[in-house]
């Protein structure tokens, strides 16, 4: 592929087979809490002090790398695993035969990190204020002057696009709130005093109450609610879209 590479668990044994290593059945499996032994600290193993350290990973196997492919060298090992680590390639493919990303590998985020930063030449620049500023910029290239009428449920999911798309291009955003009826007591109110007073999103209530209820009257399976919920909500919402005139774009929350 030309780009970076880390095998975790299954992943290593996996590149190690494909690239002409040997993958055994393990005598001993390991499960749990292991103290690896760092062979070279380097790289991903960069700051976990000198060779010979030895750190506590947390392991997940019943088979292991035996022999690794050309070109690649044994970085870590255990009791129980010859080859716990490896790196290969021009130092761009390496794998771990334990679980970082798990909390129960105290240094694991590190070895993330090292792998991230000093192997794949990422850096740590992205905030949420960030992704904020390129999604409204995104906005703005995607729909011009365009309308986008937005479905707003109240959850989440939908909250965060009405928000992103006022930012992005104010009243040219039109969100469209259906009450069913089956919201948490005066939820719907606060709802619409959000949006239309603190955000000042130009909003549409429709009162649906009694469709919706008149709709699932004795309606007792879970699934067939969710079925008549939905396209009851799909009904209304093309035909008060209808009724606000042309619009281009629709944008929702949740596929």
């Amino acid at each position: 592929l030309g780009i970076p590479i880390l095998g975790i668990c299954y992943g290593m044994q996996l590149m190690a087979h494909l690239l002409g290593g040997k993958v055994i059945k393990s005598p001993e499996r390991e499960y749990g809490k292991v103290q690896i032994v760092v062979d070279d600290a380097t790289d991903i193993f960069e700051g976990f002090g000198k060779e010979g350290t030895r750190h506590h990973v947390w392991m997940s196997h019943g088979d292991r790398v035996e022999v690794v492919p050309d070109g690649f060298e044994r970085i870590a090992h255990s009791k129980n695993s010859p080859i716990a680590a490896m790196k290969g390639r021009g130092g761009t493919l390496f794998g771990l035969q334990f679980h970082p990303e798990v909390v129960h590998t105290p240094r694991g985020i590190e070895i993330l990190k090292n792998f991230l930063y000093r192997v794949c030449g990422c850096s740590a620049s992205w905030s949420m204020k960030s992704f904020i500023q390129e999604a409204i910029s995104d906005i703005r290239k995607e729909v011009g002057r365009e309308k986008v009428l937005c479905a707003l449920s109240g959850g989440v999911d939908s909250s965060v696009v009405a928000v992103l798309l006022h930012r992005a291009i104010g009243e040219l955003s039109i969100c469209l709130f259906v009450d069913n009826g089956l919201l948490r007591k005066d939820e719907a109110d606060e709802v619409e005093a959000v949006f239309r007073n603190h955000f000042k999103i130009n909003l549409v209530r429709v009162d649906a109450q009694e469709h919706f209820l008149g709709k699932l009257e004795e309606v007792v399976d879970p699934e067939e609610k969710r079925r008549v919920i939905g396209n009851e909500f799909i009904y209304l919402f093309e035909r008060w879209a209808r009724q606000l005139g042309r619009v281009k774009y629709l944008a929702q929350g949740t596929l």
